[in-house]
């Protein structure tokens, strides 16, 4: 468990690029304004894992998945969020599996060009 209550906090970079995103240019957020910002986003995410929690429990679930965040913020009665968020994991899924994909392209690639190698070699190491 956390020791400290500002352990619970999320980062202070991230929060400040998220608002620096979110807002026009030339819009400037005072220290405080962050620092509060900062603790809502981190109460809302610690309020929304322990929803998803309770849901994936219910289902005998030890691990909370999407699924479950997802239907915890409908029944938080974010529905607006469950979209644009299902849109984002759908392209983060999309994007690791052509990753891996490549991955796995690339290495047997480079395995088939060290097979060729090794023949040539001993098709070399035969002729002399």
């Amino acid at each position: 468990m956390v020791e400290r209550i500002e352990d619970l906090n999320l980062p202070n970079a991230v929060v400040g690029r998220l608002i620096k995103d979110a807002l026009p240019e030339g819009a400037n957020v005072s220290k405080e304004a962050r620092a509060a910002i900062a603790r809502a986003a981190s109460v809302f995410v610690i309020f929304l894992t322990s929803s998803s929690t309770t849901l994936a429990r219910k289902q005998n679930h030890k691990t909370i998945t999407a699924a479950n965040i997802l239907d915890a913020l409908k029944q938080l009665e974010f529905e607006s969020f469950v979209e644009p968020l299902s849109t984002d994991l759908e392209a983060y899924r999309k994007a690791v599996k052509d990753k891996k994909d490549k991955a796995k392209s690339s290495s047997a690639t480079a395995v088939a060009n060290n097979s060729s190698a090794n023949d040539e070699e001993m098709e070399t190491e035969k002729t002399s």
